[in-house]
């Protein structure tokens, strides 16, 4: 390429800024908003209902891996000013992983990283299966019908996830309390308010007194913090959002269950064919739209040039990553759910420093979910028709709110 040429690619006019509306959308619809930003090419403009300006967003696989993995962008930068975003409210803490750079990153990642390695998965399956065969006989024992998100899809993540943190027995009942006003979309900002705050109160004293001394995250912390690797405000800072990390699991799992209530040729397949449930599972993450619109922007810190425009230092750039999940040049037939996709590259935990912490977490209790309530009710069906399905609304993580099934 000559410099001519270059110049002339760099100097390209910057595509139009698109006011990006906030959709409350039902079922597992694809955002129309974000397909026609995808037509329109691979780096747009967007400007979001919230924050400040405009920024950049990228659309494709390729270039969504390169920004995630290339050190020019960067998050923590977008703590010190009004970045264009969905949310109304940002108040990022000091040791949240999301919007930490290297080398603080690894250093924060790294306290907690023993307690979501493979091998402590593998070690915490057991008892992950303990507590939801106990949710699963409480529907059996009750009877149809019942709502699998109040009863199942959103208790298990709650009570798995306090195992892996370390939640005593005796607190556990208020910190669940606390959990479900967080991630709820009744009770409005200020209740979701008072939860966080008391239970980053109680994440703190827990923190100070050292956890049980085991593997646990908050006895991690502890002696992270002990050792002066990490500070005990870093330390809170990364405790409350993995505390409700399960926000996830409950709605995509609830989005796949959905698809399978709704398709019958999915539910055979997943359900008769065992030998592709990992292969199914995948391609049911690449294809559900776990969000609404994007997540976290990065900021660049320098000039960078992609697909023949300048991103100058300060820009801000999102990625999406369900755009990537479905371009078409990495996934044939993206809008089709194919259970025999293989090799599945989607990015539906992330990718680059932020993959998603508690991703083999996240796996686990995915493939306990479905596989178990598959087993254990045969016969599961809808309660009701699927356009009477309430679905989440002004929320950030897309699913049904309810989910009421017979069997």
């Amino acid at each position: 390429m000559t410099e001519e040429t270059t110049t002339t690619l760099i100097d390209q006019a910057p595509p139009p800024v698109r006011d990006w509306p906030a959709l409350d959308l039902d079922g597992t619809e694809f955002d129309p908003f974000l397909a026609d930003l995808m037509r329109e090419g691979p780096l747009t403009r967007i400007r979001l209902p919230h924050g400040e300006g405009w920024a950049w967003l990228a659309t494709r696989y390729d270039d969504v891996k390169m920004i995630t993995n290339d050190p020019r962008f960067g998050r923590a930068e977008v703590t010190k000013r009004q970045v264009t975003r969905m949310a109304p409210h940002f108040k990022p803490r000091p040791g949240s992983l999301a919007f930490a750079d290297q080398p603080d990153h690894n250093r924060l990642r790294k306290a907690v990283a023993g307690a979501f390695t493979v091998g402590a998965m593998k070690r915490l399956r057991p008892r992950a299966q303990e507590i939801l065969d106990g949710l699963v006989d409480g529907v059996v024992q009750d009877g149809p019908p019942a709502d699998l998100i109040e009863r199942v899809l959103e208790p298990f993540p709650i009570n798995l996830v306090s195992e892996v943190m370390g939640v005593p027995a005796a607190d556990r009942e208020q910190v669940h309390a606390w959990t479900r006003q967080i991630i709820s979309t009744s009770g409005g900002a200020e209740a979701a308010g008072r939860a966080k705050n008391g239970m980053y109160a109680w994440i703190t004293e827990t923190i100070r007194g050292g956890g049980s001394g085991g593997d646990d995250v908050y006895s991690l912390l502890g002696a992270a913090v002990g050792r002066g690797e990490i500070s005990e405000t870093e330390a809170v800072g990364l405790a409350g959002p993995l505390q409700i990390g399960g926000e996830a699991v409950t709605h995509n799992c609830g989005q796949m269950l959905y698809l399978l209530l709704t398709r019958p040729e999915l539910m055979e397949g997943v359900r008769n064919r065992p030998e592709v449930r990992d292969a199914a599972l995948d391609e049911l993450l690449r294809y559900i739209p776990h969000r609404s619109s994007v997540g976290l922007a990065r900021i660049a810190l320098e000039d960078v040039e992609l697909r023949g425009q300048r991103i100058a230092a300060g820009d801000a750039v999102y990625v999406s990553y369900l755009a990537a999940n479905r371009d078409r040049e990495v996934f044939p037939e993206p809008d089709r759910i194919d259970l025999d996709r293989v090799p599945n590259p989607h990015l539906a935990f992330g990718n680059g420093s932020h993959y998603c912490t508690g991703a083999v977490l996240a796996r686990l209790q995915t493939e306990l979910l479905i596989g178990t309530l598959l087993e254990r009710l045969p016969g599961l069906r809808l309660a009701v028709p699927a356009d009477q399905v309430l679905w989440r609304r002004k929320t950030m993580i897309r699913g049904p709110q309810t989910l009421p099934c017979a069997w």
